[in-house]
C-alpha cells in the first residue's frame, strides 16, 4: 500500500495540465458540461455510459409451419422487450449508487481521489469504464487544483460526486474558481473536427 502511495506521489507532477486534461476528459465523456450553479461555484460534469442494449440475433429465413412458428416467438419476444423497456425507463434514474468527497486544494489529495473511485470496484461496472472513470476524475481533480484554484487558500474546498446507475455513471466535481468557457477551450485545444466527437457538449 506504501508503495502505491510513493508511486503516486512521484508522478504526480507528471498528471496534465488542462490542456491535455481536457482532451482526455472530452474523448472519455459521452456527454459533458460545465455550468455556473446558483451557490457561485462551478459544475464539471462528466457522463460516461456502458451496457448498450442488445439486440438478439435474427433466425435465418424459413418457410411453412416453421416460419410461422419463428414469427410467433419473435412477436412474443418483442413482447417481453416491450415490458422490459417500460420496466427499464422507470429504474433509469434510479441511482445504484452516490459517493461524496471533499477535499483541500491540494495536488498530493489525487491518491485520496483514486482510493475513493475504488470503492466502485464491486459494483456491476465494466472494467474499461471503471478505469476511464478514474483517469477522468482525476484529470478533472488536478484541472481545478491548477487551474480553478490556482491563486485561492489551500482549505478551499473541491467537491466531487459519482453517481452510478443501471446504463451509466455521472462524475460531478465542483470547483470556487472564476468560469471559463469549456467548449471554447475544447475548439482551442483539440485539433478535430467537432462532428467527429464522440461525445455530447451541453
Amino acid at each position: 500500500m506504501m508503495r502505491k502511495d510513493s508511486n503516486m506521489r512521484n508522478n504526480i507532477n507528471e498528471i496534465p495540465s488542462r490542456g491535455i486534461g481536457i482532451k482526455l476528459i472530452s474523448k472519455i465523456a459521452d456527454k459533458l458540461s460545465y455550468t455556473r450553479t446558483s451557490d457561485e461555484r462551478n459544475c464539471l460534469s462528466i457522463v460516461k455510459y456502458f451496457h448498450p442494449g442488445i439486440i438478439p440475433p435474427q433466425p435465418p429465413p424459413q418457410s411453412g409451419y416453421l416460419k410461422q412458428t419463428i414469427k410467433f416467438l419473435n412477436a412474443f419476444i418483442w413482447g417481453l422487450q416491450k415490458q422490459q423497456n417500460h420496466q427499464f425507463s422507470q429504474t433509469y434514474n434510479q441511482p445504484i449508487k452516490t459517493i461524496h468527497l471533499q477535499l483541500n486544494t491540494d495536488l498530493k489529495s489525487v491518491t485520496q481521489v483514486l482510493w475513493w473511485v475504488e470503492q466502485l470496484e464491486y459494483l456491476p461496472i465494466p472494467e474499461a469504464v471503471l478505469q476511464q472513470c478514474k483517469l477522468a476524475t482525476i484529470e478533472g481533480f488536478t484541472n481545478v487544483v491548477r487551474h480553478a484554484h490556482k491563486n485561492l487558500p489551500f482549505e478551499t474546498p473541491i467537491n466531487l460526486e459519482i453517481t452510478v446507475f443501471n446504463e451509466r455513471l455521472e462524475v460531478k466535481i465542483w470547483d470556487m474558481g472564476e468560469p471559463f468557457d469549456l467548449q471554447a477551450k475544447l475548439i482551442e485545444e483539440l485539433p478535430v473536427i467537432w462532428s467527429e466527437l464522440g461525445f455530447m457538449l451541453d
